[in-house]
């Protein structure tokens, strides 16, 4: 995998409440990236501007091995979050509206990993403040930027 790389994150939500409601709408975010890889993990650094708002929040996923990844914020909005089925982890998310405590119990990762390509795709749960808010899915694909093409 090249350094320059372009990264494409789509999640979906669905109410924890109401399995019914399914108004959410899926959202996808493509852009420039940077990758390298230490001690056999991937690192993948990115920015995200907020619409609305000055300012940006530098972004890294951390993928170790077939079972964890982590994604870093800082900036606008700060937080460290970390995926590993069967776990619940707790984390403080501060935005710029005010922080919240998020408490994501993931159900199962699932992890490929290509000469050209890096695929991840997450199924969890998600607390705010210990109530039950959502199930949740998040999928992960990085390519190199030379292809222009994200699958």
């Amino acid at each position: 995998m090249t350094k320059d790389v372009l990264i494409s994150i789509s999640g979906m939500h669905t109410s924890a409440i109401d399995k019914r409601d399914l108004t959410d709408e899926p959202i996808e975010v493509i852009t420039p990236a940077s990758y390298f890889c230490k001690n056999g993990k991937h690192y993948i650094i990115y920015d995200e501007v907020a619409e609305g708002l000055q300012g940006a929040t530098k972004n890294k996923i951390k993928i170790s091995g077939n079972d964890t990844i982590e994604i870093m914020k800082s900036g606008l909005a700060n937080t460290h979050m970390v995926f590993e089925p069967g776990k619940k982890h707790l984390t403080n998310y501060n935005t710029p509206y005010g922080w919240l405590t998020m408490g994501i119990y993931t159900k199962d990762i699932e992890i490929l990993e290509e000469e050209e390509l890096i695929y991840a795709k997450i199924n969890y749960n998600l607390d705010i403040n210990e109530e039950a808010v959502a199930e949740a899915g998040i999928r992960i694909s990085i390519t190199p930027a030379s292809a222009g093409v994200v699958i």
